[in-house]
């Protein structure tokens, strides 16, 4: 009896040093199960390297109201997972904390921290009620501050929590320059996308009708949708850059389209001689795909007019992308608004690696010149009869100058191996598409020039659904009818399976008997 009492007292004993063990080796060592394609809900490897940097300690402050409605209840839950994961990997420089701001203390206090408040709907008592609810996050880091004033968007949370990090703990900034003087896309009327770069860069006008040099502190030069001819010594400017070993992103409209005056026509900003000197030539044309986005058309009927969405082929949805370039393998699809394609065969004369970064679709087709845009036209089969049409690219290399033998004779006649980004769309970014990809894109490119390709893999997370694989009619109508058909066919097959097998089970029986 004593001995079966020392084996209990044994086995207990056993069964609590193990959960000891474990609770001990489970605090020390944080592990993650994440099913998603690509993992967006667990810290990528820039997140993880980011934080575990940290020289110094960061105190997070999180405010939030506690006991809200859905779907907001799940902020709170949301935020603390992940400044969990943060604190895993922060080897003991991270720690935070949860306020729930109440009273006039605790709300004068959020304010003063730089939390405003938000207005929720709350059912109480069976009426519905507006309260006011704080969810935001104040990051401590030395002298300095940086406050996310309200956690709106949940797929995009780690993104704002590690490029706050980044920049509470970057002392100085590196420099973007955007080109002026041509009728250039001012930065500054890119809201959406000068709001995600200027968080991590200083963003500065370089203007090149001066003929000066460009700045040789600026770690990359954006030329946005320019309108007017850039002469000799702004091409030499720009040529000299590289020479230099400045990464430069030309974002081109080839065709000057409008679409409430139907028509396209082709434009020339004298880059022509510049862009196929890189490796890559900005065709003529005009691409449209099978696979695009819709545009509201105002349609007459009689006396009566009405508004309709209808899909618009001049504005392609790209989903084909180089995985294995960090610009664009987690995008879903790039929106682009009336897109040139691009010839980048010039790369192996010039004796530079080309690779494309986005392409049309399987039904696809272009055209050029002058031409009518006609919202309301029918497209055959035949008007989509291309597949894979480049739209952007990425040329790197050792670049030759293109003033050799000219004059005057240029500083420098060769680059050390540096990049340049060519897109055959100069609006893809602009405010009015609203397309999270298409500002995520923008956005990469800008990192990837700057040689700070960290946040890349964060921003591109997306929990989006991807855009509907385009299929013939014939495949469509199959599967069509086979979701009405199979199913009622499987469950009949299923009762008959069922009958006979109760058939053959009463024989069975019968017989035995």
């Amino acid at each position: 009896m004593k001995t079966k009492k020392t084996q209990a007292l044994i086995r207990v004993a056993l069964i609590l040093g193990i959960l000891v063990v474990l609770n001990f080796i489970s605090v020390r060592l944080f592990s993650r199960l994440d099913l998603t394609e690509g993992g967006v809900y667990t810290l990528s490897d820039a997140s993880r390297a980011l934080v575990g940097s940290l020289d110094d300690r960061v105190t997070v402050k999180a405010f939030f109201t506690e006991d809200l409605p859905a779907p907001y209840n799940g902020y709170r839950r949301s935020v603390l997972d992940i400044l969990n994961e943060y604190k895993a990997y922060a080897k003991g420089n991270l720690a935070f904390e949860f306020i729930n701001p109440q009273g006039e203390k605790g709300e004068q206090n959020a304010r003063e921290q730089g939390i405003a408040p938000a207005q929720v709907n709350v059912f109480k008592e069976d009426k519905l009620e507006v309260a006011r609810a704080y969810f935001g996050l104040v990051f401590l880091f030395e002298d300095r501050k940086e406050v996310i004033p309200a956690v709106q968007n949940l797929s995009s949370l780690e993104y704002d929590i590690s490029s706050t990090l980044k920049k509470l703990t970057t002392v100085t900034k590196k420099r973007i320059g955007y080109t002026t003087g041509h009728q250039e896309t001012a930065m500054t009327d890119l809201r959406q996308v000068n709001q995600m770069v200027s968080e991590q860069y200083n963003l500065v006008p370089v203007d090149l009708s001066s003929s000066s040099p460009v700045p040789s502190d600026i770690s990359a030069l954006l030329i946005i949708a320019p309108q007017t001819k850039f002469s000799d010594s702004s091409k030499y400017a720009i040529d000299q850059y590289v020479m230099g070993g400045g990464k430069v992103a030309f974002f081109i409209n080839k065709m000057n389209a409008n679409l409430q005056q139907r028509f396209a026509q082709p434009l020339d900003v004298g880059l022509d001689d510049l862009l196929e000197n890189f490796g890559v030539r900005v065709n003529g044309d005009l691409v449209r795909d099978a696979q695009c986005a819709n545009i509201q058309v105002v349609q007459q009927q009689g006396p009566f007019q009405f508004a309709s969405q209808i899909r618009f082929p001049y504005m392609p949805i790209s989903s084909e992308f180089d995985k294995s370039n960090a610009m664009v393998k987690d995008l879903e699809g790039i929106t682009f608004f009336f897109v040139s394609s691009l010839d980048t065969s010039l790369a192996s004369i010039k004796g530079v690696k080309a690779s494309v970064l986005a392409r049309s679709s399987k039904q696809s087709g272009r055209q050029a010149g002058f031409m009518m845009i006609d919202p309301t036209h029918r497209y055959t089969a035949a008007e989509f009869g291309e597949s894979g049409i480049p739209m952007a690219a990425l040329v790197e290399g050792s670049f030759k100058t293109l003033f050799e033998g000219k004059q005057p004779a240029p500083n420098l006649t060769q680059s050390p191996s540096t990049r340049i980004i060519v897109v055959g769309d100069g609006d893809f970014m602009k405010d009015e598409l609203r397309s999270r990809d298409n500002f995520a894109f923008f956005a990469n490119i800008v990192d990837y020039l700057a040689d700070d390709a960290g946040l890349i893999t964060i921003r591109s997370k997306n929990v989006a659904q991807p855009p509907l694989e385009q299929i013939s009619d014939g495949t469509r109508q199959l599967l069509k009818y086979a979701n009405l058909i199979l199913p009622p066919l499987l469950v009949a097959g299923y009762g008959v399976f069922r009958w006979r097998r109760r058939v053959t089970l009463k024989k069975s029986l019968e017989a035995q008997l």
